[in-house]
């Protein structure tokens, strides 16, 4: 088995990645797991950067195939926000609660029609002394006009599935986990795993 380290302190997107990476032959460590105290700076300007600068700071600090993700919402009616400070909105506390509502009120005046989204996920996987390699999902929705659901995390109350009507948050983890932006960029790396990956302990 292939040991992988989730550069994540996310609970709900180790949740969701234990759950993806089935399958995958790996054996999959959170940081909190194996831990490490660590909490990479995410300086980049794009998703693709900040997942590098995460899966390779963390792949050589441990030595250890690591994987991360930069992902977050972006909001056309908002050119694009919050985008990559998703997570940190409304302050750099991360608080999802906090950050919804600044959301809901910077889209109080956009009517349903004109509240298009969607979710981004880009995939660093960082092996020591290999170049590292990216892979990118995107669901596409809308931004409801108030909560809905319990159950994901984020924004997952807001974000709309439109054939489905249905979000994130009314969803269970196994019909979210099919359709998701980090269930597709998950999809493209498993077609190209074995070759990236290869069978390194």
């Amino acid at each position: 088995m292939t040991n992988v380290l989730i550069a994540s302190n996310n609970l709900g997107k180790i949740k969701e990645f234990k759950a993806l990476l089935t399958g995958f032959g790996a054996d999959v460590f959170s940081l909190k797991e194996m831990d490490i105290h660590a909490d990479v700076p995410e300086t980049g300007t794009t998703f693709r950067e900040n997942a590098a600068l995460k899966a390779e700071a963390l792949s050589n600090e441990t030595g250890m195939i690591t994987l991360a993700d930069d992902s977050g919402l972006c909001v056309d009616a908002l050119n694009g926000e919050p985008g990559i400070f998703s997570a940190r909105y409304a302050g750099s506390d991360k608080n999802s609660e906090h950050n919804i509502d600044l959301l809901l009120e910077k889209l109080a005046e956009v009517p349903e029609s004109e509240r298009t989204a969607h979710f981004i996920c880009v995939l660093a996987i960082s092996k020591p002394g290999q170049p590292t390699h990216f892979a990118e999902g995107r669901c596409d929705g809308f931004i409801t006009m108030e909560r809905r659901g319990t159950d994901g995390f984020g924004y997952d109350p807001l974000f709309l599935i439109p054939d489905r009507q249905l979000t994130f948050a009314q969803m269970g983890d196994d019909e979210k986990n099919k359709i998701s932006h980090r269930a597709r960029a998950l999809k493209q790396l498993q077609e190209k795993w074995a070759s990236w990956v290869g069978d390194a302990e």
